[in-house]
């Protein structure tokens, strides 16, 4: 071993204690010093109460199966309606000049107004056109808000992946007679979605948690479910239950979506 591969070795041995003996310091400072404070008791019975969160646990996972299912059948339509409008904005041709203005104006409105908003006006407002069963279901009202809401975000990253191939790789594709279509499904789309791969990673997140939006519209999801217990059970630990589980599934996937990251700024070094 080298002088300078000795000294490397030190120093992430020293960063790893000092990190160790940091966190160890601030934990035993939580454990010790938060059932100090004056309310703290009652704070225990109303949000962490064993017995509650054992009694509604099963009926949450239950219930959180209702938000797996939105995202499944969600997710899928998110990623192609947000490809679609992110061609629609990087189209050339003066004849598809009205698409890159309705790609514009999609995502400008779908990105300005909040998604509680958005799940409100069409969860509410097309139901109430009368329409029959099983058209008038919260279920699928709620999911096209949030599809549309994340279709904006999620085009302007695959926008922005598009940028990110350098214009002389299309002028290459296109000196070799390829034509436009040709050039941005076989050269360009690659490479942008592989790019945005760790971005669209998040967004994936994100939209799993603003699921639990829909239950101000009807569905009862997890977070609905949640506030049925607190009201009959007169407790708020249902609610920590619902944050535990929602943390067992987006803890991973955020890992995942930083690993993925890592990755790329490796590769591109």
């Amino acid at each position: 071993m080298t002088r300078r591969e000795r000294y490397e070795a030190h120093q992430r041995r020293r960063s790893l204690v000092i990190a160790s003996v940091s966190s160890v310091t601030v934990v035993a400072a939580l454990y010790f010093l938060v059932p100090l404070a004056p309310g703290w008791s009652k704070v225990q019975q109303s949000f962490f109460n064993g017995d509650t969160l054992v009694k509604t646990f099963p009926k949450l996972l239950e219930a959180f199966r209702i938000n797996v299912m939105i995202f499944l059948w969600s997710a899928p339509a998110i990623a192609v309606l947000g490809l679609l409008i992110a061609l629609a904005r990087d189209a050339k041709s003066p004849a598809l000049f009205p698409l890159r203005i309705f790609g514009a104006a999609f995502t400008d409105i779908f990105r300005g107004v909040p998604v509680i908003l958005t799940v409100y006006l069409i969860g509410f407002g097309i139901p109430g056109l009368g329409l029959p069963r099983p058209w008038n279901s919260p279920y699928i009202w709620g999911s096209l808000a949030l599809i549309l809401t994340y279709s904006a975000y999620v085009a302007e990253i695959f926008r922005s992946g598009i940028d990110s191939v350098h214009h002389s790789q299309r002028a290459a594709a296109l000196s070799l007679g390829l034509s436009e279509q040709q050039v941005m499904r076989d050269v360009v789309l690659p490479q942008a979605i592989r790019n945005v791969v760790p971005s669209q990673m998040n967004m994936l997140i994100a939209l799993q948690k603003d699921v639990s939006l829909l239950s101000f519209i009807g569905p009862v999801e997890i977070f609905r479910q949640a506030g049925v217990f607190k009201s009959l059970l007169a407790n708020f630990t249902p609610y920590v239950g619902a944050a535990i589980i929602f943390l067992i599934v987006t803890i991973p996937a955020t890992r995942y979506a930083d690993h993925l990251m890592a990755r790329q700024m490796r590769e591109r070094r």
